[in-house]
Order: C-alpha cells, then sequence, then structure tokens
C-alpha cells in the first residue's frame, strides 16, 4: 500500500514483516529491502535487544545506519503526567520526528517488525504518522498465527469456520463470551495476561481444546496443552490457539500431541565473563534472556537483573554437584534452565560438574556457552603475556591433593610455560602463595615477571607487576589471579608511561 502527496526527493518508508522468528521466512523482498536500505530502524525495550533485529541479522550490512527505537516503559508503571498510554504516545512522536529526519535528508528508512507489520505490530503507529508526508510501503510478513498452525499441524478453519483472533488484554468475562460464539480461535499477547486467557478458556468450556504455542519457528518453540502450563514460565511472545473444530481427534490433533511429546527442558551452562554486562556475550545474554530458571553461585546471580517471569536459584559455591542436580531436575520437568559461572564455565567452573552429573542418566540435552576468561581480563590489562604456549592451573587443593599441584607446578616451571594461576589463595588458604613460589623459583629467575589482577572489570579492579622473587602472599586473596610470566616474558615501557607485559610468539633457538 502507498501514500499519495509523495514529497520529491524524500526518503520512502518500508514497513517489513520479518515472520514469526525463523529468519528463513522472511520473505524475498524484505530480505532485499533490508540489505538496500540506508537506515535500518526496530523497536525494543529498554534492555535494548531487539528480536526484530536478530532475525533481519543475517541479511544486515554494517555500513548501515541502525535507529534503536527504546520503548521508555513496557508493561510497568510510570510516573508519566500522562500515565502509561501519554508515555507511549509522546515515545511513538519522538520515534516518528526521528525516523522522519533521515526521510528529509533523502534516505530510505526500513522500520523491522516482527510477524505483519499492521497485525497487532508497533509499526502501524509509524505509519500513521509519517505515511502522509513520506511514500511509504508494507511488506507483509507470516504471522505468529500461522506460524502456530504450522508447528501444530492443524487447520486454523475449514468450509464454513469462523476463525477469531482476541487480545489477551480482554476482560476474562469478555473474552470468555467471544471464545463460546467462535469456531476457531487465536488468542495473543500472553504472558502476564495467561491466568485470564487459562480462565476465560475454562469458562467457555473450552480449555481442553486449547494449545500454548511459543516461539514458533524458532529453535526454542514450545508447543503443550495450554491447560498444562506453568503461568510463571510464559513469556509475551506466545499464544493460545483453538484450532479447526472440524480436525479435532483427527490426524492433526495426534500430530500435535506427538510434537508435545518430544518437548522437555534442556540446561545451557552459561559464562558471564569476568565482570559486568560488557565483558558477557551476546549469545549468553541470548540464553539468559530465555531462561526460565536461573541457578548459580549467589553472588554471580547477582549480577543479572530481576526478571518477574524468571526463577533464580543462589546457592553456596562449594555445592556444585548438587547444584547441577537440581538444575537437571528442573530441566526434566520441561524447565529451560541457564546455570550461570563467572568467566568461562569450561575453566575451573560449573559445565563440567553439570556434565558430569548428566553423564550419569543421560536424559537431558546440556548445552555450554563460553564466556571471556579471567585469564584474557588480566592479561589484556598490561599487554599479552599470553602470547606464547601458556598452562592453566589452580592452586587449590580443595578437589585434588597438594602434592599434585607442587608436581605440576615443577612440571610446567620446568617446560618454561607462562603459567595462569587461578584460585590462588582464600580465607582459610593462606601459605599456598609462598609455597608456589619457592617450588616456581626452582627452575625460574627471581625477577620473572608476576602479573597480579584482582577484581578485573570490577569496582575494586587492580594489577600490579611484580618480581616472581617478590611475590608476597599478603599481596594476594580468592578474588586475584596471578600471571607468572616465561623465560622470555619482557617489560618493557608504553607510550602512556605504564609498562607494558609480553610474550614473545617466536622462542629463541
Amino acid at each position: 500500500m502507498s501514500s499519495g502527496n509523495v514529497v520529491e526527493h524524500k526518503g520512502t518508508l518500508y514497513g517489513v514483516g520479518l515472520g514469526p522468528g525463523d529468519p528463513e521466512l522472511v520473505t524475498v523482498k524484505a530480505a532485499r529491502l533490508i540489505e538496500s536500505a540506508e537506515v535500518v530502524a526496530y523497536h525494543c525495550a529498554r534492555h535494548g535487544r531487539s528480536i526484530a533485529r536478530s532475525v533481519a541479522e543475517p541479511y544486515l550490512r554494517p555500513s548501515q545506519i541502525e535507529e534503536r527505537l527504546v520503548y521508555p516503559v513496557t508493561t510497568e508503571t510510570t510516573d508519566h503526567p500522562g500515565g502509561y498510554q501519554g508515555a507511549i504516545d509522546e515515545f511513538y512522536e519522538r520515534a516518528a520526528a526521528r525516523l522522519a529526519e533521515h526521510l528529509d535528508a533523502g534516505r530510505d528508512v526500513v522500520l523491522l517488525a516482527e510477524g505483519d507489520p499492521l497485525f497487532y505490530g508497533s509499526y502501524m503507529h509509524m505509519h500513521k504518522r509519517l505515511a502522509g508526508r513520506f511514500e511509504a510501503h508494507v511488506v507483509p510478513g507470516v504471522t505468529s498465527v500461522s506460524a502456530a498452525s504450522a508447528v501444530l499441524g492443524s487447520p486454523l478453519a475449514e468450509r464454513d469456520e469462523v476463525l477469531t483472533v482476541l487480545p489477551g488484554t480482554l476482560a476474562p468475562e469478555v473474552l470468555a463470551e467471544r471464545l463460546v460464539s467462535t469456531d476457531a480461535a487465536a488468542v495473543l499477547k500472553l504472558g502476564r495476561t495467561f491466568d485470564g486467557v487459562r480462565q476465560a478458556l475454562e469458562d467457555a468450556g473450552r480449555l481442553d481444546q486449547a494449545w500454548y504455542v511459543e516461539r514458533a519457528t524458532t529453535e526454542k518453540q514450545r508447543v503443550e496443552p495450554l491447560a498444562e502450563v506453568d503461568p510463571e514460565s510464559v513469556p509475551y511472545f506466545s499464544l493460545a490457539l483453538l484450532p479447526s473444530p472440524v480436525n479435532a481427534g483427527g490426524p492433526f490433533h495426534a500430530a500435535a500431541q506427538a510434537t508435545d511429546a518430544q518437548e522437555h527442558g534442556e540446561v545451557v551452562v552459561v559464562g558471564l565473563g569476568p565482570a559486568g554486562r560488557e565483558w558477557t556475550t551476546p549469545e549468553a545474554l541470548a540464553a539468559l534472556a530465555e531462561a526460565d530458571d536461573l541457578v548459580g553461585y549467589g553472588p554471580y546471580l547477582a549480577r543479572l537483573p530481576d526478571n518477574p517471569r524468571q526463577r533464580k536459584h543462589a546457592s553456596d559455591n562449594r555445592v556444585e554437584s548438587e547444584r547441577a542436580e537440581f538444575a537437571l531436575e528442573l530441566a526434566r520437568r520441561g524447565a529451560r534452565v541457564a546455570v550461570v559461572s563467572s568467566g568461562d564455565p569450561g575453566v575451573f567452573a560449573m559445565a563440567s560438574a553439570v556434565l558430569e552429573v548428566a553423564a550419569e542418566k543421560g536424559d537431558v540435552p546440556v548445552r555450554v556457552l563460553p564466556g571471556l576468561t579471567a585469564a584474557q581480563a588480566v592479561a589484556s590489562r598490561v599487554g599479552a603475556p599470553l602470547g606464547h604456549d601458556f598452562c592453566v592451573l589452580s592452586l587449590s587443593d580443595r578437589l585434588k591433593p597438594w602434592e599434585v599441584i607442587v608436581d605440576r607446578l615443577r612440571a610446567v616451571a620446568a617446560a618454561d610455560l607462562v603459567i595462569a594461576v587461578y584460585n590462588p589463595a582464600s580465607r582459610s588458604r593462606t601459605w599456598q602463595v609462598g609455597a608456589a613460589r619457592d617450588v616456581l623459583l626452582e627452575h625460574r629467575s627471581p625477577d620473572t615477571p608476576v602479573v597480579i589482577g584482582r577484581d578485573v572489570g570490577g569496582p575494586e579492579e587492580s594489577v600490579r607487576v611484580v618480581r616472581l622473587a617478590d611475590l608476597d602472599q599478603s599481596d594476594v586473596d580468592m578474588r586475584c589471579l596471578l600471571l607468572v610470566g616465561s623465560s622470555t616474558t619482557r617489560i618493557a615501557p608504553g607510550a602512556d608511561g605504564r609498562d607494558v607485559v609480553f610474550t614473545p610468539r617466536r622462542y629463541p633457538v
């Protein structure tokens, strides 16, 4: 569709439907427009993530201008004088003005929309404000209703049946009245409205016919009889479906039950990196956002924002096996569980504990998502001490004998490897650093550089470089990591006045 009164030399606005989530369901026309646009805009909440952008990502170019239109509120309350609606209306006006600046400058703007742009979508608010001033085109997309019908494997309506699409925000009694009077129905906008929608289906006598479909066509899609769904596990991107009564109990219904039988939870072990959100990968952030339950050591969970849809399960740092079994049991009940670790979960962290327990039964899928390690973080602060061969070793004797640690220290020191030393000290382990220093001095020069990194990336960050002979236990605590240089590791003055530590990639022969 197009608006009239087109002004020459102005840009064109395109409302581009991306479909329900699978990037392969983006139309050829939508992909072409996304690739060629000068400006790509998308709505998102204040956390900055955008489902629309993630769907369109395969078609984006690095040189494009991206405009994030960040909602001031989503479902929470606001102190705006006009209330929630006033805050949203003001936001739409500002967003339209931002896009108009690009259009006035002659730039084409593609505004991304999940599903179809004019089907309960945010694009319509921009279209109403801009289509009278600029040329505007809408590219339709596959709706969530069509996607849900497809993954359920059941027709929406057949012959003379009537399909009704309803918002879950209707009052339960109004919704029940509509559900009684229609053949088939799709109820959108669940999330916080789920309890009311379930009540309406029950009051209409149709709860046993209803299906729940979440994130249809994506890797995280979920299909269940709606009566069995835990209200606390329901995100906004889900819907209730009453498919064609003509086909109820037939082969389509059986296929849907088979699909549901295959659905199960999973455990994702996620590395948060060494400190704040900026050290966490987008892949890890996406997994955390999709989880129903978050499991981990208390201080690590405290780094994550509270989400009313999610449950946090904090525990002590010394119960790794118990924590792993708890997470796996949640997944057996159908939950999507994220087990969090600081740094990388595969380096002295939860990945091995979860996989060890999971291997006993082999009934829960486990994925491991990498994170930036503490060793990498500390090394980056001083240069490149890990530029050649290095090893990673823990001084904790809680899970292995001290004699084994000493043997390994001697072996790696004799092999002239740079050593990243994890867990050098704790409240109860106060002598190991001095003992390790003495072992290393059997093979290393007293002048060997040692980097002491503490709370790197955090508010109390400190990084010092000392001689191996001067390494003092009192300078090291449980929040530290040590990098012990090899015979080739060098210290050089940096242009900013600070020393740079690096290990050359060429080894002397």
